[in-house]
């Protein structure tokens, strides 16, 4: 797969995703604490989305960079737009932002975390798992 192809698939994910979320590893199996934490966030509003791996190949990565302008990882898009990494998307979590962006409500703190999903994986040339199922 060319860079450019890559950097169109990237395109694509964010134009078709309300909310898509580049991370180390994927919701389920998170390869750093950073995305673990921004995709915590996310399952406990109980939101879909969809999830890319950047990891499986560097040129990932720098095509997402590219294309958002953002250096680091995790990267959060909603409605097309970079929302930030992971400390801007627990700020926004935190105050209710977040949920009030996506049209979510927070979760009582007594309901405990949202139920995990089960999440299909896509058979395209990058991996995307998606929470809109």
């Amino acid at each position: 797969m060319e860079s450019s192809e890559i950097r169109k698939f990237i395109e694509q994910a964010i134009a078709e995703n309300e909310v898509m979320l580049f991370m180390k590893g994927t919701p389920e199996q998170p390869r750093c604490g950073f995305s673990m934490r921004a995709s915590g966030a996310l399952n406990e509003l109980g939101v879909q989305y969809a999830a890319l791996d950047i990891l499986p190949d560097p040129r990932i990565k720098q095509e997402l960079a590219a294309v958002s302008g953002w250096p680091t990882s995790p990267q959060l898009f909603v409605g097309g737009e970079l929302i930030g990494g992971c400390d801007i998307v627990l700020e926004m979590y935190e105050s209710g932002e977040l949920a009030e962006r996506l049209g979510v409500e927070m979760p009582d703190e007594d309901e405990g975390p949202a139920p995990s999903v089960e999440m299909p994986v896509s058979k395209g040339p990058i991996p995307l798992e998606n929470r809109l199922g």
